[in-house]
């Protein structure tokens, strides 16, 4: 099992960065690919963005590209999203999440997910 907490998110104004954080313990991830998705109240969970289990490939939902950046330290099981010019819409519970398997093709197909941290934005 893998168990994940993120951390970092808070209110913040529009135009703000916050940087988002997830720990991964359990197991060792290096092998995983990670992930953040998101779910806005009244919406469904939304992929934002996630990181190839070398780091070497990244992949972003249009709606943070450019504004976003995601990055691993495999050595601190651990995977961060910078997230810069945030929007009132950006608002919403962010889920670090993890998979074996995953592939651009199944976005959703992570193994293991976080409780969440809520980053609101207010205008």
């Amino acid at each position: 099992q893998v168990q994940l907490v993120e951390s970092g998110g808070g209110l913040v104004q529009a135009g703000d960065s916050l940087r988002l954080s997830c720990t991964a313990s359990g197991r060792a991830v290096s092998s995983y690919a990670m992930g953040w998705f998101r779910q806005a109240p009244g919406k469904e969970r939304e992929f934002v963005s996630a990181v190839s289990w070398s780091g070497n490939y990244t992949y972003y939902a249009d709606s943070v590209k450019g504004r976003g950046t995601i990055s691993r330290d495999n050595a601190k099981n651990a995977v961060t999203l910078q997230m810069n010019s945030l929007k009132p819409e950006d608002t919403a519970v962010y889920y670090c999440a993890v998979g074996l398997k995953w592939k651009p093709t199944n976005l959703y197909g992570m193994d293991y997910w976080g409780k969440g941290t809520l980053v609101t934005v207010s205008s």
